[in-house]
């Protein structure tokens, strides 16, 4: 047990982590946050709902408990920049997506202050990634990683236009093999669009334990959050989101009979 996450055991070889579903920020953190910070509205929203299914088909889950402006558990600790060049967030992020500052005037989050919160909250969270991957892997040759996360279908602050509704991210097909990623890319997506190491290429989750030379495959789906919500006020919409389900169902299953087809 942990208050920094929440860890859902399963039985097949398939972690799905969701880092950025978190949506609580500590008294001590949010004293120093403008009201709008406070509502994170950044979440990626309703994750752990629209993989409700997973637990069933045997599916390793694990959920932040925290959100992504307490720390961004995506982000490399060191600070390097995933997406040279682009005006990404910070791993302690300091602004929203809409550029919006996050903390009042005077009240940014100094290295020490950084420091604290690796420790707290990106830690732990990494910690339970790699010791549930080692000991899935303990029990099976193959292991898939699934990092879930979601966005707004337009933030001109990361991509210009309209976000495809999946978008998939395997470090440029360093963090998969090509098999696994062919595998997912001959689903029937549609009627949504779907796009492959576009604009999101996997964060640092994806691209530091993906590992498929030793049959530790990481790919990371950016889901579109025009396919389940109402983007204008973040309210699920089941009839849509239950027509995405079906597609998150389908992928989820590639993954497993992946892992059983390299058990073999």
């Amino acid at each position: 047990m942990s208050d920094v996450y929440t860890l859902i055991k399963g039985s097949v070889p398939l972690l799905i982590s969701m880092p950025h579903n978190g949506q609580l920020i500590p008294d001590d953190i949010a004293k120093s946050m403008t009201d709008k910070a406070k509502k994170v509205p950044d979440t990626d929203w309703y994750k752990d709902k629209l993989y409700d299914f997973a637990k069933a088909l045997g599916a390793y889950i694990l959920i932040p408990n925290y959100s992504r402006y307490v720390i961004d558990l995506n982000r490399d600790p060191e600070g390097v920049d995933l997406y040279p060049g682009a005006n990404s967030t910070e791993l302690c992020p300091t602004t929203a997506f809409d550029l919006s500052p996050l903390y009042l005037k005077g009240k940014l989050p100094d290295q020490h202050e950084i420091e604290r919160r690796i420790e707290k909250y990106w830690q732990p969270y990494h910690q339970a990634i790699a010791v549930t991957l080692a000991d899935i892997k303990q029990q099976h040759p193959c292991v898939v990683l699934l990092e879930a996360h979601s966005i707004l279908s337009t933030v001109p602050r990361f991509f210009e236009g309209k976000l495809p509704d999946f978008n998939f991210g395997t470090a440029s097909g360093k963090s998969c093999s090509a098999q696994l990623l062919a595998q997912i890319t001959q689903l029937d997506f549609s009627p949504y669009t779907m796009v492959t190491n576009g604009r999101f290429k996997g964060g640092y989750i994806t691209r530091a334990y993906g590992d498929p030379e030793n049959n530790i495959h990481a790919v990371q789906l950016e889901l579109s959050q025009s396919t389940y919500l109402d983007e204008s006020n973040f309210e699920y919409l089941a009839p849509i989101a239950d027509q995405v389900k079906l597609k998150l169902k389908d992928l989820v299953q590639v993954l497993i009979a992946f892992t059983q087809t390299e058990d073999k």
